[in-house]
């Protein structure tokens, strides 16, 4: 049955104010600063509005918080992958002054080769970042891995793959 939007609008609100506080609270005790849990806090009522199903939760609280706590996972990855990117830059002999938007880019780039890699499972992540990083041959991989040298091109081959479908993507 479909809600008319007035009445969701009101069904909404209503959810937000009864849970708008407790929320803020709850990350604010994660992170300790209220700026971000208020900013967090935003981000996980706007997913659960655009999902259009707050009004037949049980467990209202407990929902809440798990999208929050993804929320928080995502933060902390992306300022891992932010301070890993400026660290690398920092150690560079020559600094080159990059844009915002480049480094937004840049940054918005490895978040998702970092999830891409999350995704490849252990085994495909560490051959994948030896060829890449390390710059080893797939022979020396399999040598250090014990594994042949055909699993390490079929999981080589397997990550390549993912990234290409990443950059097409785009």
């Amino acid at each position: 049955m479909q809600v008319p939007d007035n009445e969701l609008n009101k069904q909404f609100s209503h959810f937000y104010i009864e849970h708008n506080h407790w929320l803020i609270g709850w990350i604010k005790s994660r992170l300790g600063c209220a700026e971000q849990a208020g900013d967090l806090a935003q981000d996980t009522f706007v997913n659960v509005l655009l999902k259009q199903h707050f009004s037949q939760l049980r467990q209202p609280r407990a929902y809440l918080s798990s999208v929050a706590r993804n929320l928080i996972i995502d933060l902390f990855r992306r300022r891992s992958v932010e301070q890993a990117y400026l660290s690398s830059l920092a150690l560079q002999p020559e600094y080159t002054e990059i844009s915002p938007e480049a480094r937004h880019s840049i940054i918005e780039t490895l978040v998702e080769i970092d999830h891409l890699l999350d995704n490849l499972g252990e085994r495909g992540r560490s051959i994948f970042l030896m060829a890449q990083i390390d710059g080893l041959s797939y022979v020396e991989i399999s040598r250090q891995l014990h594994i042949s040298v055909n699993t390490v091109r079929k999981y080589f081959i397997r990550a390549m793959t993912q990234c290409l479908l990443l950059i097409d993507d785009e």
